[in-house]
């Protein structure tokens, strides 16, 4: 089993509740893709909204095949509007 801290961020901390979690993820999940809709399914405020986040892995952006290591750090980073 892999374990995570997802941190969220703006908009989606609100949404979730929290600033983080700490999540033991099912030995089929190796992906970042795959964690995605874990995340939407315990969540259920961010369904629909993970489309649009940045997501960085140990502080670096990657895509969603990027796959997963434990004790990885997952931020989630809405899109920001400027001014």
């Amino acid at each position: 089993m892999i374990h995570v801290t997802v941190l969220f961020f703006a908009v989606l901390r609100e949404l979730v509740g929290q600033a983080e979690a700490e999540l033991e993820l099912p030995g089929e999940v190796t992906q970042l893709a795959e964690l995605l809709p874990i995340l939407e399914q315990q969540y259920p405020a961010l369904r629909g909204k993970l489309l649009q986040v940045r997501v960085a892995v140990n502080e670096s952006f990657v895509d969603a095949a990027l796959q997963l290591k434990d004790h990885d750090v997952i931020a989630l980073i809405p899109p920001v509007a400027g001014a």
